[in-house]
């Protein structure tokens, strides 16, 4: 027993802090898509990441997104995308939502359309953050009724108010 605790006292150390996605979202990240390609909900995701200050550098971070797409596509099924990158020079974690009501082809493993898509950019150098923020969500979105909230949004008020139910 004495071995099992020190095992989980290096894997999950008491300091670190219990993740809340509402810490990373942003009423001026949220945005209502009418795209019909997953390379512009992208963009556009990624012009509203820029537009807020939050970019340290926009290309490097699009291709890092792209380049990430193209591995395997971040379409996780029942409507949801997570693409998500960490680069040098971000000081924290965002994450910019966007909700398309008819659906983007993004090659999803269930081949579903996407209708929520949460891109994630952060800092390279925090990646137990980073897997906590991509399971918090995951978690999240499993949730058929936050995901059927979030899909009859009609305001960046109403999607933050949905993650805080």
């Amino acid at each position: 027993m004495a071995i099992l605790a020190r095992i989980n006292s290096l894997v999950f150390p008491k300091q670190r802090k219990t993740v809340k996605i509402t810490d990373y979202l942003n009423e001026r990240l949220i945005t209502f898509l009418d795209v019909t390609t997953r390379n512009e909900a992208i963009d556009e995701l990624i012009d509203q990441l820029d537009q807020s200050g939050k970019l340290p550098n926009k290309a490097a971070f699009r291709k890092a997104i792209l380049d990430r797409e193209e591995i395997v596509s971040t379409g996780i099924g029942m409507g949801v995308a997570v693409p998500h990158a960490k680069l040098k020079g971000f000081k924290q974690f965002y994450i910019a939502v966007g909700i398309q009501k008819t659906g983007i082809d993004w090659n999803a493993i269930d081949k579903a359309p996407v209708r929520l898509v949460f891109l994630i950019a952060g800092p390279d150098d925090r990646q137990s953050e980073y897997l906590q923020i991509l399971s918090q969500l995951t978690m999240a979105v499993k949730d058929q009724n936050l995901r059927k909230e979030l899909q009859h949004a009609t305001s960046a008020q109403e999607v933050l108010d949905s993650f805080l139910d």
